[in-house]
């Protein structure tokens, strides 16, 4: 899975992972699928009403209105996720993180007609694999990309965190989490540094600060990995 590195208002870097090509055609197939049961249920419904051709016709381009604008409504209204794209943990964002505005949309939905639409998706696989950045010719142009959320299982997706032998705590007061608290700290975390929401980084760094009473002038980002790993430095030793 590839990765690339974004740059937050706070200079922050975080890493994306971006989506992988197998990941990005099983998500076409699955919204391929869905947009042609949605065409034939179309087909079946008019074919049981008393109407002539034309009227059939005309009202088959009414209702085929939500299968062509599938892409631009589901990413638009379901957080950059159409249901193949949420079925296969992928996700529109822009290329520093955050949430693309309806304009980059729609311009992923214009220019699929090129990449995907004229070309049969061969231009879109190949823009991907030249380009870098799980980046088609529409999401160059939006500046977008389509990220993976999936979780890679490690050592780190559990309450423990890898520590070197010489590992030098700095703050004692971590302790008085609970292995719950601390578990929510670092599941949020966790998903907000892959997100890129630095402002939920920011409220855990707040409110760390408020219970234990530390005071740094670490980064959010830089904190709260710390005082996960403080946590598990003390707990461990105990």
């Amino acid at each position: 899975m590839d990765q690339f590195q974004i740059e937050t208002a706070q200079n922050i870097s975080i890493t994306q992972n971006t989506s992988n090509l197998g990941e990005r055609m099983l998500a076409y197939i699955i919204d391929s699928f869905v947009i042609g049961v949605y065409t034939i249920l179309v087909f079946i419904l008019l074919a049981s009403l008393d109407m002539d051709l034309f009227d059939q016709w005309a009202y088959y381009l009414v209702m085929s209105i939500p299968a062509f604008l599938y892409y631009l409504l589901f990413e638009t209204f379901s957080d950059g996720k159409t249901i193949g794209k949420g079925l296969m943990s992928l996700r529109v964002v822009k290329l520093d993180g955050s949430k693309p505005s309806f304009a980059n949309y729609f311009v992923r939905w214009v220019l699929r007609i090129i990449d995907v639409g004229f070309t049969s998706g061969g231009g879109a696989v190949l823009t991907i694999l030249i380009r870098g950045k799980g980046q088609r010719l529409g999401d160059i142009a939006a500046g977008t990309t389509v990220i993976s959320e999936k979780k890679k299982v490690s050592l780190k997706d559990t309450l423990l965190r890898e520590l070197p032998k010489d590992y030098k705590p700095q703050f004692p007061q971590v302790t008085v989490f609970k292995d719950s608290e601390i578990q929510t700290i670092k599941e949020l975390y966790d998903k907000s540094k892959l997100n890129g929401d630095h402002n939920v980084i920011v409220s855990l760094d707040k409110k760390i600060k408020e219970v234990t009473g530390i005071q740094t002038t670490l980064h959010p980002i830089q904190f709260v990995d710390e005082v996960i790993k403080d946590y598990n430095y003390y707990t461990q030793k105990m």
